[in-house]
C-alpha cells in the first residue's frame, strides 16, 4: 500500500510539474510576424492615368487585372488591397471602375486619383537659335 501511495504521488508531482512548465511556454510571444499582402496594389498615379472613354484594354494595361469581376455584371470591375502587417493596423484599399459599352464611365472607391503631373508647355511656332561664327 505504501508503495501505491509513492506511485501515486510522483505521477501527480510529475504532472503538476509537466503543467506548470506547458503554462509557462505558452504565454511567450513570437518575436517575428511576417507582412502579408494580398490583392491589387493600386496608386494614385495609376488613377490619375484614368480618363473616362477608355477602353477596357487601356484599363487593364494601366490597372493590370481586376481581382474581381462579377460573372452577371461584366461592367464592373473590383480592385482590392490589403495589407496585414506585422504590428500595427490591418490596411484596406477597394477601387471600382465601372463600364458603359466597354468604355469608362466613372471611378469609385477608397483611393482618389491625384492630379497628374504637369509637363511645362512647348511653345507653338518657330524657334531661332542663334549660333555665334567662329566657335565649334
Amino acid at each position: 500500500m505504501f508503495q501505491t501511495i509513492s506511485t501515486f504521488l510522483r505521477r501527480a508531482a510529475t504532472f503538476v510539474c509537466m503543467s506548470v512548465a506547458l503554462t509557462a511556454c505558452s504565454g511567450t510571444q513570437w518575436p517575428y510576424k511576417i507582412d502579408v499582402r494580398q490583392g491589387n496594389y493600386v496608386t494614385q498615379e495609376m488613377l490619375a492615368q484614368l480618363k473616362p472613354g477608355m477602353t477596357q484594354e487601356q484599363v487593364r494595361f494601366i490597372m493590370g487585372s481586376p481581382l474581381l469581376i462579377d460573372t452577371f455584371r461584366t461592367d464592373r470591375w473590383d480592385y482590392v488591397y490589403r495589407f496585414t502587417p506585422g504590428k500595427g493596423p490591418v490596411e484596406q484599399r477597394r477601387v471600382a471602375l465601372f463600364f458603359a459599352d466597354s468604355k469608362l464611365s466613372r471611378v469609385d472607391g477608397d483611393v482618389t486619383a491625384a492630379t497628374a503631373p504637369q509637363t511645362p508647355a512647348i511653345p507653338k511656332g518657330p524657334r531661332v537659335i542663334e549660333i555665334e561664327a567662329g566657335k565649334k
